[in-house]
């Protein structure tokens, strides 16, 4: 490390909530990292291993949070005094803390000051006393990226020059042939944390059955704990990936694949991130504008007037789920189709993606 880049300031981001999120706190994890000479990044157990895929990243520091996810732990003394020492001993000058629209950041950035970081910023609506030495107003509407990039711009941390401010991961990626097989295919997530952001199991597998039906070869992506919906819905109509990759090797499928289809659930950053158009079945419990993918050609499907819209609802309260149940095969075979084509035309214009691979 040159002397220059030693006096820069060491800094810490924080993105304590899923894989999806931390993903979309890359591009403002760049624009600290540029101007750092240290940046770790503090999150949760489900947003570890997408932080670990981040460019810019020199540390993953993990803190269960008792104010962040669908079922958090208990307040202890153990776990606050662990997260204050590892804190502390990273020596930090600055921190940000990156929230969404509905959250504060304020019980973060009290532990921060505790463990002794020096300055502190975050968007907070809420009045903060002497915890953030930047209060941000975030501007309505904003998408998640773009909101965290004004964050981080007003923080004196803007995007290096060169930088597209797009969804990255470090590369290379692995090499999934022996997953996925030889060929073109289109990549199909069916499942989510949120089951109100995905179709139903049978919904799912009508759409497979439909999709290579139409000539396209599928593959079906899903967690460990996924097998039997990713059983069923690849049927005898495509290859079932459930269980069989870690967030590496699925960003490597995804980034082999034409087209993702998929929920407003992590896999869908993951396909932004790695160049891959995706098909978004976007349930409007939260707001399309603000966590629609990212940077990469999208076609959003999904009912956004439906009755549950801006409810943040995790369950569907309308029976038979019609605001992603409802969407047509017709509709679905449409956006593929508009997708591959014009990922074949920048293919065909030599176009790259941000990770440096034709289209």
């Amino acid at each position: 490390m040159t002397s220059a880049r030693s006096s820069l300031p060491r800094t810490l981001v924080v993105r304590l909530d899923s894989a999806g999120d931390v993903l979309l706190a890359g591009p403002a994890v760049r624009a600290v990292a540029a101007g750092s000479s240290y940046t770790a990044l503090l999150c949760g157990p489900q947003g570890a291993p997408a932080a670990r895929l981040l460019p810019g990243v020199d540390d993953v520091l993990v803190y269960e949070a008792p104010w962040v996810g669908l079922e958090p732990p208990p307040v202890t003394d153990s776990a606050t005094r662990r997260l204050l020492d590892t804190v502390g001993a990273g020596r930090f000058d600055r921190a940000l803390v990156l929230v969404s629209y509905h959250q504060s950041p304020l019980p973060a950035a009290l532990l921060l000051k505790l463990a002794g970081v020096g300055r502190i910023a975050a968007d907070s609506e809420d009045y903060p006393g002497t915890l953030l030495d930047l209060r941000h107003h975030r501007r309505p509407h904003r998408h998640e990226v773009e909101a965290a990039l004004d964050l981080a711009r007003a923080a004196g941390c803007p995007l290096p020059p060169g930088d597209d401010g797009r969804l990255r991961v470090t590369t290379p990626l692995p090499d999934t042939a022996r997953l996925t097989g030889r060929g073109p295919y289109v990549a199909v997530h069916p499942g989510a944390a949120v089951p109100a952001r995905a179709w139903s199991p049978g919904r799912a597998a009508r759409a497979v059955a439909a999709l290579a039906a139409a000539g396209h070869r599928v593959v079906v992506t899903g967690g460990p704990a996924e097998r039997a919906l990713t059983a069923r819905v690849a049927g005898r109509h495509a290859r079932d990936l459930g269980g069989a990759t870690d967030l590496p090797t699925l960003a490597g499928v995804l980034a082999g694949a034409r087209v993702l289809v998929a929920g407003n659930t992590g896999p869908a950053h993951l396909a932004a991130a790695v160049g891959t158009p995706v098909v978004s079945l976007f349930a409007p419990v939260v707001p399309v504008g603000q966590w629609a993918p990212y940077g990469v050609p999208h076609v959003v499907l999904g009912d956004q007037w439906a009755p549950c819209a801006d409810s943040r609802a995790r369950h569907c309260p309308e029976p038979g789920h019609p605001c992603l149940d409802g969407i047509g095969d017709a509709e679905v075979l449409a956006a593929v189709t508009t997708l591959v084509r014009s990922r074949g035309d920048a293919r065909d214009r030599g176009e790259q993606t941000e990770r440096g691979a034709p289209v």
